[in-house]
């Protein structure tokens, strides 16, 4: 009896390390610090969108490294020659999601061919790369960095010469988008009159200290924190019963 007594406290210890350790994989989960993507877009017409969720105001940087490369926020080396980017930034969800402006009216959204001050083409570059076009180095990522307040947002992604129509009139992602690409990534040089035609990828990061961790189908952390807490107590059960005063004659 006391062999059994015995094992089971070792149980039950295990138990209490699992649940602590389920507690730090709880905290981790809630306060992703970055999210990183990188893919590729079959045309200049395509876009890549993803939203996220802010638990607490703060500051949010957004950083693309597909044109010029560079190390991404997961520590990923990502090759120079992706297109040359434009993103863009939504409060709310899909066609609906209304673009977000600064206290001038001014759209969130960063391209070298744009004329937002202060958000388009400030400081991009670096941290990402340059690339030689003719006899200049060009930059062609973007750098935007900015204060939000809680609630669900989504990033927008194109080519430079897809523009969402919501940067004219800080609408909404239903309006579309206006096409200058003829078709093609390029990215030209004006000053050397050269032009390079880049791949489809690209890569973007997301940083800040209150993102929250998109929800999986698999079982979350308090699940999995409710499932051991229910073990330790069965455990905690059987052994009052197994240790209760023995009876003499029962």
């Amino acid at each position: 009896m006391i062999g059994k007594k015995y094992g089971n406290e070792k149980l039950e210890n295990l138990v209490i390390k699992t649940i602590g350790a389920l507690c730090l994989l709880l905290i981790s989960a809630v306060s992703l610090s970055a999210e990183s993507f990188t893919g590729t877009l079959n045309s200049p017409e395509d876009v890549f969108e993803t939203t996220f969720t802010l638990t607490a105001a703060n500051t949010v940087t957004f950083q693309t490294w597909g044109f010029g490369g560079g190390t991404n926020a997961a520590g990923q080396a990502i090759l120079a020659g992706g297109f040359d980017p434009l993103i863009a930034l939504f409060s709310g969800t899909g066609p609906s999601a209304t673009m977000v402006t600064d206290g001038l009216g001014n759209p969130l959204a960063d391209a070298d061919n744009l004329a937002n001050a202060p958000w388009s083409f400030v400081g991009n570059c670096p941290s990402a790369g340059t690339v030689a076009i003719g006899t200049d180095s060009d930059c062609g990522d973007d750098f935007m960095q900015t204060s939000l307040t809680t609630g669900t947002y989504t990033l927008l992604l194109t080519d430079a010469n897809y523009l969402p129509n919501a940067l004219f009139d800080n609408g909404t992602l239903s309006e579309g988008f206006t096409d200058w690409t003829g078709g093609v990534f390029q990215t030209c040089d004006p000053n050397s009159n050269a032009c390079i035609t880049p791949n489809g990828n690209y890569a973007v990061d997301i940083v800040s200290a209150g993102l929250s961790q998109a929800a999986t189908p698999e079982p979350s952390p308090l699940s999995l924190l409710g499932m051991g807490l229910l073990v330790l107590t069965g455990l905690r059960e059987v052994n009052k019963r197994r240790i209760a005063p023995y009876r003499k004659g029962a």
